[in-house]
């Protein structure tokens, strides 16, 4: 495979829809502007990152562009074929036009973001504004909400790779999330169309969970990004987290919901809850990590069943139909086990990589699938178009304290920054202000504006930065120039476990305490400089 492209257009390409403000919600969300964009599925970073990827054929990048590529939905030339009316369920069913639709801008604004290659990025932005500008109702049977969660999330990720693109109309593909999509969602998890709380699988749940993250973020609506995080931890429905993952098991291992149902749907669930936790994640909210990491001891126990191991079983017992008529499951399900979805990239990348834990099956079924496709890879009904895909090209990272600036740090992790010299003191805030006195526990992330570097969190969701050479925690401004104050680049501190932190965009300036106060000074030759600007990273 040869690009047609240099590896610095390719970034440029990627960086330059990043640094365009955010339009106003049409929701008039009293947040505007509170959310990153790209802030979806994936980040900018996540772009800098694939996108140097391909271009020096690494694998497995190399092998996820390929399987993006060979995918007839990612044509520059698609035609959009956009309806008044969707129909999934019952008579007159057209809803796969939606679907092929979706996808197919989503594979081609990815080949924008990753090559910028403009041909993809405007056959994209022409499906977008297609359907914008027709689309009037979603309806059908009770499957109606299956539509309006399935394809809300996923019109909504593949509208923010186009956020800022020229041409393509932000605030009518608002509208209609807001006007079409939203009230379809707001009904299913008001009142689960008539029927009892417990009636309707946890896909049901989680798909118009995703579709309500998905455009609140999309529309800067903090109300309703704040409404899926609360269902996912409170809801009374299938998809809230200790209902869709009833039982834990010994081993590390925790019951789907829908194992004594079929493995098709079981998997998709995985799949729907990993994408809520990573829209999440890329926000600053940790799902992944809620209730001890039940997640991944789900993807453990929906893994390793699939991959033909044997896993402990409880009995499930549930409300059926309006009036809660008593059901129950006595044995696990092996209707459509061993079915390959493109879900496992994701939980293996955050878990294995990001958190450095360990999460055999979930890696082996990631292996089985690599390399995921997407929509139209696997099968031809809407089964196959459940998931967005292409994580292997989309999600994978280096393992933590493997990457970036010579594996100093890890990634995805919490960790306080001690000095080596006050030992019992280390980065924290006064206000706004960064200082030297009770660590605070910061959120190691890659850095925002180089992923080889980092950026550091605190839980207020204020990033480490200089302004000014003095050390602030701040709100991400959606800049540039924010995104380069606050990435770090990790350098030895001169003994195992020891690091010092040089400005990305001031190079040889570091992090440095002087008189309690937190500074970016220019490196000296000095072992009491030396001291100043080296910290431990400690669990907190």
């Amino acid at each position: 495979m040869v690009l047609q492209t240099s590896r610095r257009s390719l970034l440029k390409a990627a960086a330059g829809v990043a640094v365009l403000p955010a339009l106003p919600s049409v929701a008039q969300a009293s947040a505007a502007a509170a959310f990153k964009h790209p802030g979806l599925l994936h980040t900018q970073a996540d772009f800098d990152r694939i996108a140097a990827g391909v271009q020096a054929g690494a694998q497995p990048y190399k092998a996820g562009w390929e399987k993006l590529v060979a995918n007839g939905r990612s044509r520059s030339t698609w035609k959009a074929r956009p309806l008044e009316t969707v129909v999934r369920g019952g008579t007159g069913q057209n809803y796969p036009q939606l679907y092929n639709d979706i996808h197919a801008a989503y594979q081609n604004a990815l080949r924008w973001k990753i090559s910028g290659e403009k041909a993809h990025g405007d056959a994209a932005r022409d499906i977008l504004n297609a359907w914008s500008g027709t689309l009037k109702a979603i309806t059908g049977n009770a499957d109606r909400f299956l539509a309006a969660g399935i394809y809300g999330y996923q019109a909504a990720n593949a509208a923010e790779l186009m956020r800022g693109y020229a041409g393509f109309d932000v605030e009518r593909f608002q509208k209609m999330l807001l006007n079409v999509f939203y009230p379809v969602n707001d009904s299913f998890l008001r009142n689960h169309n008539g029927a009892c709380i417990t009636n309707y699988w946890a896909n049901w749940d989680l798909c118009t969970m995703a579709s309500v993250m998905a455009i609140g973020l999309f529309c800067d609506d903090q109300a309703k990004f704040d409404r899926a995080v609360d269902y996912f931890k409170n809801g009374k429905g299938n998809g809230s987290i200790m209902n869709a993952i009833p039982f834990l098991h010994p081993g590390g291992l925790a019951q789907w919901q829908e194992s004594g149902r079929d493995q098709a749907h079981t998997v998709m669930g995985i799949g729907l809850i990993g994408t809520i936790a990573e829209m999440a994640w890329n926000q600053g909210a940790d799902l992944y990590g809620y209730a001890d990491n039940r997640i991944m001891k789900a993807a453990e126990y929906v893994a390793k069943y699939n991959l033909g191991h044997d896993v402990p079983f409880t009995t499930y017992k549930w409300g059926h139909g309006q009036n809660c008529a008593a059901r129950e499951q006595t044995v696990i399900s092996s209707a459509a086990r061993g079915q390959d979805r493109p879900v496992w990239e994701l939980l293996y990348n955050h878990y294995a990589n990001r958190r450095g834990l360990a999460v055999p099956y979930t890696k082996a079924y990631a292996e089985r699938v690599r390399a995921e496709g997407g929509g139209g890879d696997f099968g031809p009904n809407s089964g196959g178009f459940d998931q967005l895909g292409f994580g292997t090209l989309l999600f994978t990272r280096a393992a933590a304290g493997s990457g970036g600036s010579g594996g100093l740090l890890p990634t995805g992790v919490t960790r306080v920054l001690q000095s080596i010299n006050l030992p019992k003191e280390g980065i924290a805030a006064s206000g706004a202000l960064g200082v030297l006195g009770e660590a605070v526990p910061l959120r190691i992330v890659p850095g925002l504006a180089d992923a080889k570097g980092y950026s550091f969190m605190d839980e207020d969701g204020r990033y480490l930065r200089h302004k000014d050479y003095r050390l602030r925690f701040d709100t991400d401004n959606g800049t540039e120039l924010f995104e380069r104050d606050a990435t770090f680049l990790a350098r030895p501190g001169g003994a195992t476990g020891r690091v010092r932190l040089e400005s990305l965009n001031y190079p040889g300036r570091f992090i440095r305490h002087r008189h309690q106060q937190l500074w970016l000074d220019k490196a000296q030759d000095t072992s009491a400089f030396r001291a100043d600007s080296t910290f431990r990273p400690a669990s907190s």
